[in-house]
């Protein structure tokens, strides 16, 4: 995966490396990030929001290989079941459930 940092500026800004959103410190531990406007975040949740953030960017870019875009890449994962068999994946037992006798 894509190094996905987060930096601090002047300690009041979270910025990552592929994304133009930031996040703002508007107090004691408690940040605003742009994207999620109207909520405040800990420090640990608005560097996870920039890391999505550049996260989405990375994901854009790559679905942009194969002609889709973020979302459509993100709605056919979570639509579309993975095939029974390939490397890696076991199949299920068949047998399981029978009497043994």
């Amino acid at each position: 995966m894509a190094n996905m940092a987060v930096h601090v500026v002047d300690r009041v800004w979270l910025t990552g490396d592929h994304t133009n959103h930031q996040a703002r410190r508007v107090g004691d531990d408690r940040w605003v990030v742009s994207y999620l406007r109207g909520r405040a975040f800990s420090t640990e949740q608005a560097a996870a929001a920039i890391q999505a953030a550049d996260a989405a960017q990375w994901l854009a870019e790559l679905a942009e290989r194969v002609g889709l875009t973020a979302l459509e890449v993100l709605g056919l994962i979570a639509l579309e079941h993975p095939w029974d068999s390939g490397p890696g994946r076991r199949r299920p037992n068949r047998r399981s459930g029978r009497n043994r006798s």
